[in-house]
């Protein structure tokens, strides 16, 4: 009895070590395949990648701190949610159109008619889909960027920081840690890293981000995503795609839930300090996001 207990316990030992040295391969081979891509890139980047159903992951760089651009949204949007479900504020809540707005760049409703009014709702849908400027100053001036912090905090996301409204300094809707700490202004709209980033969409998808239903509201929001030209470019028949990209001058960004038949990857890319300033689809920064992104589908699905 002694003996096959002791042959039981040795052939269960060889088994997680073998099981953990494909692990390791896998993880090698991945990782090559990563620096191959990125060998050449005229700029830096950022990867933090998860397999939701598996646990199988990639890093790299995933702990530094990066410019969100409008990537920040995805957590101003979960910050509205919570104050909705506190009750503070209503779906229905009021939002006029001002006569001019600094934030400018993408969105619609910069070509609104001043005076009209939008719900809260429909300006978390604009933000979310079309990346709306305009729509994302209203929404910081009613929740405020310190609100959007603390509840990044108190989701245990501490590289994570709204700083203020689109449009640059001048344009306000500051946040504390922004006013105390000049050395912020770099991150422009806000700060994250891939790995907070990654962390917050599993915890979305996991039903952990307000309540089960407002997780569920917000996935299915990001799944509308108009802007696929990283992530979700030319996904394959039946791969859903959640998610929010971000642009800038030299960045490229994109964060979100890949749902492979080999389970639901969650992502976040960014890449920054390109040579040159482009914003057309072949910009080498969203051809590179769009690339790692399929290499980084295609190992952890396994």
């Amino acid at each position: 009895m002694f003996r096959k207990t002791i042959l039981v316990f040795i052939f269960a030992f060889c088994a997680i070590a073998i099981a953990a040295q494909t692990s390791d391969d896998e993880t090698k081979v991945l990782d090559a395949k990563i620096k191959n891509a990125i060998k050449g890139f005229k700029g830096d980047v950022w990867v933090c990648a998860k397999n939701l159903d598996t646990g199988k992951d990639y890093a790299l760089r995933a702990d530094e701190q990066v410019r969100t651009a409008s990537t920040i949204k995805l957590p101003i949007m979960a910050e509205v949610y919570r104050q909705v479900e506190a009750g503070k504020f209503k779906w229905d809540h009021k939002l006029t159109i001002p006569a001019f707005d600094p934030g400018g760049g993408s969105g619609v409703l910069k070509e609104f008619t001043p005076g009209i009014n939008i719900d809260l709702k429909t300006a978390v849908i604009m933000m979310t889909v079309v990346s709306d400027n305009l729509a994302t100053n209203l929404i910081i001036e009613t929740i405020t960027a310190d609100a959007v912090n603390k509840f990044m905090a108190e989701l245990g996301l501490k590289d994570t920081l709204s700083m203020r409204k689109v449009g640059g300094y001048e344009s306000g809707g500051l946040s504390t840690a922004l006013k105390e700490d000049d050395s912020l202004r770099r991150f422009g709209l806000g700060r994250s890293s891939p790995r907070d980033m990654v962390k917050l969409l599993e915890l979305l998808e996991n039903g952990k981000v307000v309540s089960k239903e407002a997780s569920a509201e917000m996935i299915a929001i990001l799944k509308r995503q108009q802007y696929k030209t990283g992530l979700g470019r030319n996904a394959a028949s039946g791969v859903q795609v959640a998610s929010k990209s971000g642009w800038l001058d030299r960045l490229r960004s994109d964060v979100g839930i890949l749902y492979t038949p080999g389970g639901r990857i969650a992502m976040a890319i960014t890449v920054d300090n390109m040579e040159t300033a482009n914003s057309n689809i072949d910009n080498p920064g969203i051809q590179l996001v769009w690339k790692l992104s399929e290499i980084l589908q295609e190992a952890l699905s396994k």
